[in-house]
């Protein structure tokens, strides 16, 4: 019983917390995000980030930020320094807090380990020596690889995900961009002070009651046909533009109108000039790319408020190449952007030929598609940006996309957190849902999240049923 009591873990002292590959590809600045804690990276980890450290992918600009990093931290550190831990410096102005370790592969003494044929098992076996020699510590494996925390568990070795840039638990907790109210809504108002600015109706409300976790550009519905978007939220107020039904439902871009309520928002945040980005999400088929597509066509070419529309698309990991083939770059993403191209004919399907009419906006309309392994270190002037498939994209990944857009541009993102196909991202973890609950303040950003599914009968059935 002594040697049991003697093998648990100080919680007084720092936790040995031991980063994956998956993780510092998934957020190259993790190891700053641990705090007073010794953040350890095995060599096999350091092996891996320089296998994959070579060419234009994003994984690889990744892995080369993330060595950048260990390098500024570790700097010229003794081996001695780096065995003990070297402090992390997250600024010039607060004092080091936590360390930096390099953990070397050691051979395994009077335990049973996992095959080393792997390097995933290479770094279990090293934590289970670890462990070993230091039984008054914790140690904690962070990895996105779920199968990886299962082994590591069954070697008894602690093991979580990565939840620093999960600010959601529940993706249910994730904001709609609309309140729906039961009832009337202005039998849950106790004042209101209502003007005429411009043609247009503004409600001044106190911010108590149901109005006290809302944000700008989210809609309020209710069941009696009031719509309204507020428009600004200060400490005490908020202020609420009253939108007509009829004008909203009604409203038109390229020839498309909405079907809906839930898609009439949207579309009216798409066509809005101040709102400089928007998230729609949804299930497969209720209309984001459709909805996308005109509002970007009908600002392009009719009103002329962008030079310019560029469709890109995560294709999983954002690693895969586009190839070296002949073709222009928008020739060999043209097969990964199909979704565009079926929504052109789509918006052109009652046409006398409808090839011929989206042969004719494919020349006129200035439509480019783009790899998002090539969009570093660029800036789009003026251009309206469509990402299709952002749930597959990280936080750190939508960061740099999101960073390109320059002067005068527009960003849609369009994803369907259901869909998921990147192994180590899940709908709390997407950069999708990262950026829809970091930019739902901002007064120059809005989400719409569909709710019907009007592809057809058989898909509405499908999405419910299957």
């Amino acid at each position: 019983m002594d040697n049991l009591i003697q093998a648990r873990p100080d919680l007084s002292l720092p936790i040995n917390y031991v980063l994956d590959t998956n993780v510092l590809i998934h957020d190259p600045n993790a190891l700053f995000n641990f705090d007073e804690h010794r953040v350890i990276i095995p060599m096999t980890v350091l092996e891996e980030l320089d296998k994959l450290k070579t060419g234009k992918h994003t994984i690889a600009a990744d892995c080369r930020q993330a060595i950048r990093a260990i390098d500024t931290i570790l700097g010229s550190a003794s081996p001695q320094e780096i065995e003990q831990g070297v402090p992390i410096q997250r600024s010039d102005r607060s004092p080091p807090n936590g360390s930096l370790t390099i953990l070397m592969p050691q051979q395994a003494n009077n335990i049973s380990y996992l095959p080393n044929h792997i390097n995933d098992n290479t770094i279990i076996n090293t934590l289970c020596q670890m462990q070993q020699d230091r039984p008054g510590e914790r140690i904690v494996l962070v990895t996105k690889d779920i199968n990886m925390r299962l082994k590591a568990r069954g070697c008894g070795i602690d093991s979580e995900d990565y939840h620093n840039d999960q600010l959601v638990s529940d993706i249910a907790q994730l904001s709609k961009g609309y309140y729906e109210i039961a009832g009337s809504f202005w039998d849950n108002i106790a004042e209101v002070e209502t003007v005429q600015l411009e043609g247009k109706t503004v409600h001044y409300l106190p911010r108590e009651g149901i109005l006290q976790d809302v944000y700008p550009n989210m809609f309020i519905l209710d069941s009696q046909g009031i719509v309204g978007r507020i428009t600004e939220v200060t400490y005490d107020q908020v202020i609420l533009l009253h939108l007509h039904y009829n004008q909203l439902i009604e409203q038109e871009a390229w020839g498309l109108k909405p079907l809906d309520i839930y898609q009439a928002m949207a579309l009216n945040l798409l066509l809005d000039p101040d709102v400089h980005l928007v998230n729609l999400t949804g299930a497969a088929g209720s209309g984001k790319t459709i909805l996308a597509l005109a509002a970007a066509i009908e600002m392009t070419v009719v009103t002329k408020r962008f030079r310019r529309i560029i469709a890109t698309r995560s294709v999983q990991g954002l690693d895969e190449d586009i190839g070296f083939l002949p073709g222009t770059e928008e020739e060999k993403m043209e097969p990964w952007l199909g979704a565009i191209t079926d929504n052109l004919e789509a918006l052109h399907c009652d046409d006398e030929c409808t090839t011929g009419s989206v042969d004719y906006i494919m020349e006129k309309v200035p439509l480019h598609f783009k790899s998002l392994n090539y969009i570093r270190g660029r800036s789009f002037q003026q251009s309206l940006i469509i990402i299709d498939e952002s749930q597959n994209l990280t936080p750190h990944q939508i960061k740099t996309i999101i960073t390109r857009a320059g002067n005068a541009s527009k960003v849609i993102c369009l994803g369907n957190l259901a869909q998921i196909d990147t192994p180590y991202l899940s709908a709390t973890s997407s950069g999708l849902t990262y950026l829809t609950e970091r930019f739902k303040g901002f007064k120059h950003g809005g989400n719409i999240q569909l709710k019907a599914v009007p592809r057809s009968l058989l898909a509405e059935f499908a999405e419910a049923n299957l």
